[in-house]
């Protein structure tokens, strides 16, 4: 095993003085205390991660990773691997949801390839970050090598870097396209947790019950496979062997831009089952970096429970949403965005001449 060495960096905490600071002016707000809920809870967070008596949200960086899946072709997936390219034709044309939403929020998207398995050049628009043309088979042997996995790590890292160097990035979000890719983000949780398939694996493009049952059973299959060549769960639960073994270049991609994140001090908003996946990887690979994330929404995938009980925390949404993209993420941020223009441009009690409740 050889990790990149930007992985060790450190990561920061949040500091406590000014989450402090902000409930203090939270309580001198012109409202009872607590009344506004969550809002209060956003804005509070956000100013102890970002130092500040002032949180804000902007620049917002949207960054795609797209990938490939051996696995696809054990029909773990409803739609054909050939949508994997015919979607990232879709990003660079503006037809996406995520494109749409990103417009509508004044966020940056961005979309790298790091692991499809077309050749030749990638649509217009897409970042060529290629590994390799997609992961091996996980269900027969390692989706990649050691330096694969390391080189999809560094591939999202690079991607926070630009954006801060770029805009000074604030809040990054995640996405990804793969067909078979909440196949892998099963496994990955599988691993991670120690869990079987049951209770893991959904629908994901959308798959009939016999569908869902295919999928398990490769993931039951992929994980003992991996189990019993490392010699038993535990070793299969170290994080570069769950990430190498059973994930995806896109979801190591994203892994990578997970801790990137919180090593240089960018709020993460989560996405769902496969975002999910990634940060519960990073946090693996780099503690710490579960300080730096705020989960954005609840996906209808059903195995998004289990992460976020692994995760801890409530995310913010719960729309019934399961698409992927960064989706769920983007649709958090308006909601993050009015948390802090109330914190930082609502009117005290002093200010506006309101005696506080229990002084009249």
């Amino acid at each position: 095993m050889n990790q990149p060495e930007w992985l060790d960096e450190s990561i920061p905490e949040a500091h406590p003085q000014y989450a402090e600071q902000a409930q203090a002016r939270q309580d001198q707000l012109t409202k009872p205390p607590g009344s506004l809920g969550r809002l209060e809870e956003i804005a509070i967070q956000l100013a102890g991660l970002q130092q500040t008596a002032h949180p804000v949200v902007d620049p917002v960086q949207i960054t795609l990773f797209a990938g490939d899946h051996g696995i696809a072709k054990d029909g773990v997936s409803a739609f054909d691997p050939v949508v994997t390219l015919q979607m990232m034709e879709n990003f660079s044309n503006g037809g996406a949801a995520i494109c749409v939403m990103s417009e509508e929020i004044g966020a940056e998207l961005e979309v790298v390839d790091v692991g499809t398995r077309w050749q030749g050049a990638v649509p217009r628009a897409v970042r060529d970050e290629r590994i390799a043309p997609g992961t091996a088979n996980m269900r027969r042997q390692p989706a990649m090598t050691d330096e694969q996995f390391g080189a999809a790590l560094t591939s999202g890292a690079r991607a926070v870097d630009r954006a801060i160097e770029k805009n000074g990035t604030r809040v990054f979000i995640a996405g990804e396209m793969g067909i078979a890719n909440t196949t892998a983000a099963a496994a990955v949780v599988g691993a991670l947790l120690n869990k079987a398939a049951p209770g893991l694996v959904g629908p994901g493009t959308g798959h009939d019950a016999s569908g869902v049952r295919r999928k398990a059973q490769a993931v039951d299959d992929t994980l003992a496979l991996h189990r019993d060549q490392l010699g038993g769960a535990a070793a299969l639960a170290a994080p570069w062997e769950a990430g190498r073994r059973v994930g995806g270049l896109e979801l190591a991609a994203m892994t990578g831009a997970y801790i990137r994140c919180a090593q240089r001090g960018v709020v993460i908003v989560l996405d769902g089952f496969i975002s999910g996946a990634a940060a519960l990887l990073a946090e693996r690979l780099r503690p710490g970096c579960r300080g730096w994330m705020i989960l954005g929404h609840n996906s209808a995938e059903p195995g998004h429970h289990r992460i976020v009980a692994a995760l801890g925390g409530r995310p913010l949404l719960e729309f019934n949403m399961r698409l992927g993209e960064g989706s769920g993420a983007a649709t958090a941020v308006p909601l993050m965005r009015m948390a802090c223009a109330i914190h930082n441009r609502m009117a005290t009690f002093a200010e506006a001449g309101v005696t506080p409740e229990g002084q009249g």
